[in-house]
């Protein structure tokens, strides 16, 4: 059986669970929110997204 999940999801619980159970404050996850929001604006962000694409697939064990 195959789930798909948006990666998106995933950090999205990671966060809530940071906050909730390792007493990391709000301010702080809004903060690392926004420097990968600008993070995302830069000549950087080719080189994370083909750097998280590939991350996932090796956790997938798929490959091309």
């Amino acid at each position: 059986m195959t789930v798909s999940l948006p990666l998106v999801a995933v950090l999205g619980v990671i966060a809530w669970a940071a906050i909730k159970f390792l007493g990391i404050r709000l301010w702080v996850a809004v903060v690392i929110a926004l420097f990968g929001f600008w993070l995302s604006h830069t000549f950087l962000a080719p080189a994370i997204e083909s750097g998280s694409k590939s991350g996932v697939d090796i956790v997938n064990g798929s490959t091309k």
